[in-house]
């Protein structure tokens, strides 16, 4: 599916209803360039699931992963592999118990960790497209 996304609030609209049809242990890779709208469309993602403060999200870049654990709803896992070089710098903090859990996890910069990704995963491609314009592709 391809969309073009004019605004920042169309591109969060978007991580919301794409958020609504998310299910338990959906693994959502993010891939795109800076300043695409991958943070914007994992809050979308957010406000979906039920994060309260879901407007705070923002890119775990120096942390790595941030968990954000709505009540009585799924939690969501939030990665940002930016820094890394591959994805087997992940090994030490056990990424497998956030990518094979019951939870939502989606990953900003995930064609860094292409080789370490469920096979089913669901890809999220952004692009410039002009000055405001993002196209997003979403490819199970």
């Amino acid at each position: 599916m391809k969309f073009t996304s004019k605004s920042p609030e169309e591109t969060l609209n978007l991580g919301y209803r794409f958020g609504k049809k998310l299910k338990s242990g959906a693994v959502v890779a993010l891939i795109g360039e800076l300043g695409t709208g991958k943070t914007l469309f994992t809050k979308g993602i957010a406000r979906a699931l039920g994060v309260k403060e879901y407007e705070y999200v923002n890119s775990p870049s120096f942390v790595i992963v941030k968990e954000y654990k709505p009540k009585k709803k799924i939690p969501l896992y939030h990665f940002d592999l930016y820094r890394l070089e591959s994805g087997h710098d992940l090994d030490t903090i056990g990424y497998e118990e956030y990518f094979y859990s019951n939870g939502i996890t989606v990953i900003e910069w995930a064609d860094r960790a292409m080789d370490i990704l469920p096979e089913k995963h669901i890809s999220v491609k952004f692009k410039h497209s002009g000055k405001n314009k993002r196209r997003i592709t979403i490819e199970k």
